[in-house]
């Protein structure tokens, strides 16, 4: 058939369909925002990140009353009106959280479906493959008692969580196990004597050769063990900590500072108050802190006294306090009279200045719970001048500091003291003697008898 002579053209069929919607009309009408035109070319409008930069880009116009949409009701609360905000404040020390509400305090980026919903169902488990072979087919698995034991205990310490008290006290002992292989526990694992967490064999290697995780050039030149000097225990149980701001010596280095005498002189009647009320908060609440009361100090230095120096002082009073004989000759002392007029040997302090407490920290009901101090012993290096009359070993020595303070001088004028005129009496001059510490021996013994759960010997 011959071709009319007329050009065909390709046409697709375009369906015009209508969708109903059933939502109502927004409560607002639309807002009308100015959009640069950059033009159809650029392909802004189409992309997926138009509408997040556009919502950016767009201030937020919401009026927020002074509540913030959360109105607080103050009426009933105690003390706020009369300047305590403390029933309104974080308490320092939070309760512990139970076990069933640490879920909710999961990070959000731990929120999701848990793998093991079905843990506590027993007729809804994972699909097992039974074989006899191992993954790698060289092993046979039997299915004798004792290998079924050996399983199900594999299985168990799998399923133990790390935050789980027996656990973290079985890799606790593994560390002593390390340390100590001759007294590790082998028998039977029950609740009041657990079996330490088995030490793989590169936690062996680690131990007996220990190298930096991260430096591989740094090498172990000398290690110590960690052991309590009892002997140096004082007789209050613990130590504390002083720091003063202001230099109390004109000098650079004073070595008289080392033999200061720091006087607790009582506290301010402001203080008191303070103590007192943070002492009832701790016996109703028993998770707010022990309170410390805060003292005024004086401060005691050894007096200049003819020909000999503030180090020869300094070093007498060492001497004199030390396991050596106090009353060597050779040592300058000051010559004072007793009760009866009789000529002693003595060391004069003067009272160089007042201070306050500025600031203190701590726990007086565990001393082994803010800090402590350690000093590593060495007795290759005290041969020649032992320190003590029985040699310590060879360890870092660790001691309990109860409390750290930090002092200032006080402000000049009057403070009014809890006692009246006889507390705010100053002492100008101490005469100190030395003597032997049998009465402080039997208090140290009974902290160290406190420490080791038995009772001091008599």
């Amino acid at each position: 058939m011959a071709s009319s002579g007329r050009q065909n053209y390709h046409q697709d069929y375009i369906a015009r369909i209508r969708y109903s919607n059933a939502l109502p009309p927004p409560p607002c009408p639309p807002k009308l925002l100015d959009i640069p035109n950059t033009g159809l070319s650029s392909g802004q409008y189409t992309s997926a990140g138009f509408a997040s930069r556009l919502a950016r880009e767009q201030p937020l116009n919401i009026e927020a009353d002074a509540e913030l949409g959360m109105p607080i009701d103050l009426v009933g609360i105690p003390g706020v009106f009369d300047g305590d905000e403390s029933a309104i404040q974080t308490v320092h020390h939070p309760p512990v959280l139970h076990t069933l509400d640490k879920a909710l305090m999961r990070h959000p980026n731990q929120l999701g479906k848990s793998s093991s919903g079905a843990s506590g169902v027993s007729f809804l488990r994972k699909t097992e493959y039974i074989t006899s072979m191992t993954a790698g087919g060289s092993r046979f698995e039997s299915s004798n008692s004792a290998n079924t034991m050996r399983v199900r205990g594999k299985r168990r310490r799998a399923e133990m969580s790390e935050d789980d008290p027996t656990h973290i006290a079985k890799h606790i002992l593994k560390g002593f196990d390390l340390a100590y292989p001759a007294d590790a526990y082998t028998g039977p694992d029950v609740a009041h004597n657990l079996r330490p967490a088995e030490s793989s064999q590169d936690e062996k290697r680690a131990w007996k050769t220990p190298t930096h995780p991260t430096n591989s050039a740094l090498h172990l030149v000398d290690s110590y063990p960690i052991l309590p000097d009892w002997d140096a225990l004082p007789d209050t149980g613990s130590y504390m900590m002083y720091k003063i701001l202001n230099l109390p010596s004109t000098s650079l280095y004073d070595s008289r500072l080392d033999v200061a005498i720091l006087r607790p002189t009582g506290e301010t009647i402001p203080d008191n108050e303070q103590y007192l009320q943070d002492l009832e908060k701790h016996k109703s609440d028993p998770t707010h802190p022990m309170p410390i009361p805060r003292y005024q100090y004086e401060f005691f230095l050894p007096s200049s006294s003819g020909s000999i120096t503030d180090a020869e002082k300094a070093s007498s009073i060492k001497r004199s306090f030390a396991t050596y004989e106090p009353d060597d000759p050779t040592l300058p002392f000051d010559v004072g009279e007793d009760d009866e007029g009789n000529p002693k040997r003595m060391f004069k302090y003067e009272n160089i200045r007042t201070y306050e407490t500025r600031d203190q920290h701590g726990d007086p009901e565990d001393a082994f719970n803010d800090v402590v101090a350690m000093a590593i012993h060495d007795p290759e290096a005290h041969e020649d001048e032992p320190l003590r009359d029985v040699p310590l070993q060879k360890a870092a020595y660790f001691y309990p500091i109860v409390q750290k303070t930090s002092i200032r001088p006080r402000r000049p004028g009057r403070v009014d003291m809890v006692g009246g005129e006889d507390a705010a009496t100053k002492v100008h001059v101490i005469e100190a003697v030395a003597r032997d510490a049998r009465g402080e021996a039997e208090k140290r013994e009974a902290v160290r008898a406190r420490y080791d759960g038995g009772e001091a010997a008599v």
